[in-house]
């Protein structure tokens, strides 16, 4: 898209687009399947629900979406109990998330809560936080659109900048033993006009400075960690009843949690899950986990880790019916 900012509110001169890509089913049976409608009602349900400031019928939305190959499409016709796997694919999740992971997780999640928007409604949704720990210090880099029509001037920009960066650090202040740094919108320059503010008519980027794409967003968890083996692909846009792909990568993560809440005297785990194409989803080529003992041994926890494992894959079409019916969420 393409927008012009002003102080007071600005307005959109080219409307963003959200293109469709890839594969879907169109017919079930003989029975027509309306992909498109059902793809651009989801994407305007999403717009709604999570951008106060998009107008989603503005929106252009192009539908490139075709059919899939027929010995994949084959794999519904087949009647398996338990769907074969889509593709060979690995997936690798972790528990827990190191207090660093979660402080810039709860902070996001904190600035784009109903409460914090109501409070400061010239935040904007678009946020980004980066965590950086370096022994005790805690840096946290955060980019938050302010929304042109809550600001009246330069000057009240930078007032309203000052007003978040300080409710920040003393959400975070309070919630870390680290000792917090804040920075917030830092290509910001005084006396630059708009080209020296992080100014936006919508509360996001996509709006006229950046493009998104599926898989360059957060992992399954909320985050993306840079120092942790992390599954390439992407989870988002994938059906959730065969396609490992979104299934092991949400999958994975959930084994690595009810390990470590169930399983006593582990540190730190990680659950790595492979598919072979047309073997079925509940019977992974492999499903391993590596521990980090807080104390004890393996051998000591090993039958009740796989008890774990085999457990959750036994339960594989309940968690599969949560993901189609998004109860479980893919960030």
């Amino acid at each position: 898209g393409e927008v012009k900012t002003k102080f007071g509110g600005g307005v959109i001169l080219k409307p963003m687009r959200i293109i469709f890509g890839d594969r879907a089913t169109f017919e079930v049976e003989n029975e027509f399947i309306d992909v498109n409608t059902i793809a651009i009602g989801a994407a305007k349900e999403w717009i709604k629900k999570n951008l106060r400031f998009v107008n989603s019928d503005s929106i252009l939305y192009q539908v490139e979406l075709a059919r899939g190959s027929a010995e994949l499409t084959d794999i519904f016709k087949r009647k398996d109990v338990i769907l074969g796997a889509n593709d060979t694919s690995a997936a690798v999740g972790y528990a827990p998330m190191t207090p660093t992971e979660m402080m810039v997780l709860q902070t996001e999640q904190y600035l784009n809560s109903p409460d914090f928007k109501k409070r400061f409604p010239e935040s904007g949704e678009d946020i980004k936080v980066m965590g950086l720990r370096e022994k005790n210090k805690l840096s946290l880099t955060i980019a938050d659109p302010l929304i042109d029509m809550f600001i009246e001037s330069e000057g009240g920009y930078f007032r309203k900048k000052e007003e978040l960066t300080e409710e920040i650090r003393t959400y975070v202040t309070g919630r870390t033993e680290f000792e917090p740094s804040i920075s917030l919108n830092t290509l910001d320059r005084k006396g630059r006009g708009m080209g020296g503010i992080y100014l936006t008519v919508t509360g996001t980027s996509a709006e006229d400075a950046d493009s998104g794409q599926v898989g360059r967003g957060n992992r399954v968890n909320g985050i993306i960690p840079l120092n942790r083996p992390v599954s390439s692909e992407a989870a988002a846009g994938k059906n959730p009843v065969s396609h490992v792909g979104k299934i092991y990568n949400v999958l994975s993560h959930r084994i690595a949690n009810e390990i470590y809440v169930n399983v006593p005297d582990i540190k730190e785990v990680y659950v790595w899950l492979l598919s072979q194409i047309g073997e079925p989803i509940d019977q992974p080529r492999i499903a391993a986990a590596q521990v980090i003992m807080e104390r004890g041994t393996v051998e000591s926890v090993e039958k009740e880790m796989n008890e774990v494992i085999d457990r959750e894959l036994a339960n594989i079409q309940e968690f599969c019916m949560e993901l189609a019916y998004g109860k479980i969420p893919v960030n």
